[in-house]
């Protein structure tokens, strides 16, 4: 594995030619200031294999090299913790992540978590690589997880959650029978009386999610597909409380009786898609339900 993240590698063509590389930088890869930074001190920008400033103006033909020194999750400890790994290349990993499992240490939850059993997958592989989930999924929330491996495709990525074309799509179960179909725009906010929770209020953060009905069980609850414009902590969890749908085994915003039905709240990660940060190409991923929403399922239908 290299020691070396590659942030771009291409020959200069006509359109280049002649501008100096800072400008090459910002108005043709809007490299932020932060990543131009760290090349500079890291002598990282090479053209036809030897180190040039800002400065140097390019000419065709030139084979220009973005680099920067790999970095490892150094704060985070490598412990032998299972998960499924649904992809991984140079640039990115997808997991899907079983429900009880955090996904980044915390404050009293040092170890024990996603990113400890991917650092230490990473180690015994001889891969160097920095811990960068571009989105989080509650603890107790299953599914897909997309996990950047450089500083390349964490920023590609995060420009792509920005702008609001990363694909998340989510399968609920849920109290009650919904409308067939749902646009749910209500901000959320900190509680008043509880800063672990979260609610809809005026002054809270745009929050948007779209539901469809996917199976309703008579009146006592229905399968739900969820799809995430926006991404908010605990946001379908809040909005479908909010719509007087709490989902099924939801210790925070449920009704605190559903341990007989399942243990945790039915919420998993279902699908996603992106766009590729190094080839462009259209990643799709999707997941069947987990075996505890599975049985879920069939004993609402029994019902």
């Amino acid at each position: 594995m290299s020691e070396y993240d590659e942030l771009h590698a291409s020959i200069v063509g006509p359109d280049w030619a002649g501008q100096m590389v800072r400008d090459v930088l910002r108005d043709n890869l809007q490299m932020s200031r932060k990543i131009v930074r760290k090349l500079v001190e890291g002598q990282g920008v090479l053209v036809n294999g030897r180190h040039v400033w800002l400065s140097w103006r390019l000419a065709e033909g030139d084979a220009l090299c973005l680099r920067l020194p790999a970095e490892e999750s150094e704060d985070i400890l490598a412990e032998e913790i299972p998960f499924d790994t649904v992809y991984e290349d140079e640039d990115v990993l997808v997991v899907n992540k079983p429900a009880g499992l955090i996904v980044h240490p915390t404050h009293g939850h040092w170890t024990g978590t996603l990113a400890n059993g991917v650092v230490w997958s990473w180690q015994q592989r001889g891969i160097v690589a920095r811990f960068r989930p571009v989105h989080r999924i509650d603890q107790y929330t299953s599914g897909l997880l997309v996990i950047a491996k450089n500083h390349y495709a964490l920023k590609l990525l995060a420009e792509q959650m920005k702008a609001r074309t990363i694909r998340r799509t989510y399968a609920a179960v849920v109290h009650g029978v919904p409308p067939a179909e749902g646009h749910v725009h209500a901000p959320i906010g900190l509680s008043d009386s509880d800063r672990r929770i979260r609610v809809v209020r005026a002054e809270g953060q745009e929050a948007i999610t779209d539901y469809r009905v996917i199976e309703p069980f008579g009146s006592r609850g229905a399968q739900v597909e969820l799809r995430l414009q926006t991404g908010r902590t605990h946001q379908i969890r809040v909005h479908m409380q909010h719509l007087g749908h709490p989902l099924f085994g939801d210790a925070m915003y449920g009704t605190g009786t559903d341990d007989a039905w399942i243990t945790r709240q039915a919420l998993h990660a279902q699908e996603l898609g992106f766009v590729h940060p190094r080839t462009g190409d259209a990643m799709h991923f999707q997941l069947p339900l987990p075996a505890d929403m599975r049985q879920l399922v069939e004993r609402l239908r029994l019902r």
